[in-house]
């Protein structure tokens, strides 16, 4: 691509979220890409020592076209539209259609929820049956996504009418179904709009809006979108993928244990949670019994490592692992809920904005692991077992 053409043409592409094309000679798309700040973005393909497949592309390419939108869920709602529409050569060298991720949301179900799948796995659904969103590039983008959609269009992942009031409708997830509080075709009407949403049929969403909910509008225009903007800084990093969430607790009068419990991609992981049975001389010090978990844990360098480690406490606990980390150079974000301070979440000093930022949108998470943790703990405490320790 012309370089003195590809300069005049960037200082008319605005400072925006929204995606971009890369076309050859013939107008074929050879690349979908979606970016925060659109001119940012599209200026760094014509820096110097750029990857030599991103040389190669924009060598190849003749122009490039590009769509702004209001927010970053809309560009990566786009993108994937886009990826589906053409196919392009760029974004699939290397990999095949099984690796990406989509969104299915079933048609039939009375209480249907959303779920992730692979490109694999398309073939066991039939269209008739479910609606298919994507393909998604990154499937720890595609779950953000859905977290923050879900702030706007509640839905359940429980068992309908249970009784119980579920984890996820305590902090406002879930509209009420293990409550009886809605009935299937109420519920349905409410998927419906996501579906729009993931569609990218926004006229026809913010039609149905306007008449039933005219205040999740203003919301879709004003989405807190951090854990987007996080991935969006460098997108060959995997960000938060995997959290680990730690709690000490007592089986018996002697007796301490550290629960490990883990979430991947943003969702629960139970094959992955460990119990580690503390040594007698920690027994009775909670913060180096959580100490000594961490120790071992760490030794465990066929376990996958963390992305973030999660501690159920305060400023003690934190204090006392951050410097334990910087003593031994260890470099993995922490951060506490602390319960008596109002489940407010505590991080070590110096800890980066952009980093505090991204672990405050995912709060509710963090509680629902913490909540994982004393189960997990009061369970292995019940039953006198020592499954997996350590």
């Amino acid at each position: 691509m012309n370089l003195k053409q590809a300069k005049d043409k960037l200082k008319q592409v605005p400072k925006a979220a929204g995606v971009y094309n890369f076309l050859d000679d013939k107008k074929e798309v050879l690349y979908v890409g979606r970016a925060i700040n659109l001119q940012n973005r599209l200026k760094q393909y014509f820096q110097k020592n750029i990857d030599s497949r991103i040389s190669e592309m924009v060598n190849t390419a003749n122009d490039f076209i590009f769509i702004a939108t209001k927010t970053l869920l809309e560009a990566v709602i786009l993108e994937a539209e886009q990826i589906k529409k053409y196919w392009p050569k760029y974004n699939i060298v290397d990999r095949d259609d099984r690796s990406f991720s989509y969104l299915m949301i079933s048609k039939t179900d009375n209480y249907p929820k959303p779920i992730i799948i692979r490109g694999r796995e398309l073939k066991k659904f039939s269209p008739k049956n479910v609606w298919i969103f994507g393909p998604y590039q990154s499937q720890f983008v595609l779950h953000q996504a859905l977290k923050i959609a879900r702030r706007i269009f509640p839905y359940s992942t429980c068992e309908p009418n249970s009784g119980q009031p579920c984890f996820e409708y305590q902090i406002g997830l879930c509209p009420g179904t293990c409550l009886g509080k809605l009935s299937p075709q109420e519920y349905k009407e409410n998927i419906k709009k996501l579906a729009l949403l993931f569609q990218g049929n926004k006229q026809k969403l913010f039609k149905l809006l306007k008449q039933d909910n005219p205040e999740k509008i203003k919301a879709l225009e004003n989405l807190q979108e951090v854990a987007l903007l996080q991935k969006e800084k460098d997108l060959s990093q995997p960000i938060l993928e995997r959290i680990e969430g730690y709690d000490i607790s007592h089986l018996s009068a002697k007796e301490a244990f550290a629960s490990l419990v883990v979430a991947t991609n943003g969702e629960i992981d139970k094959s992955e949670y460990r119990l580690f049975k503390i040594s007698e001389k920690n027994s009775g010090d909670d913060l180096r019994s959580l100490q000594e978990a961490l120790e071992r844990r760490l030794k465990h360098t066929e376990w996958p490592y963390p992305n973030l480690i999660f501690i159920d406490g305060g400023k003690p606990q934190i204090d006392f692992i951050a410097n334990y980390f910087d003593r031994n150079n260890i470099r993995i974000p922490v951060v506490g809920l602390s319960k008596y301070g109002g489940d407010k979440l505590v991080f070590p000093k110096n800890t980066p904005r952009n980093i505090k930022l991204l672990i405050s949108s995912l709060k509710p998470d963090l509680q629902k692991l913490r909540e994982e943790a004393h189960r997990f703990s009061l369970s292995a405490s019940r039953r006198r077992r020592r499954l997996n320790v350590k």
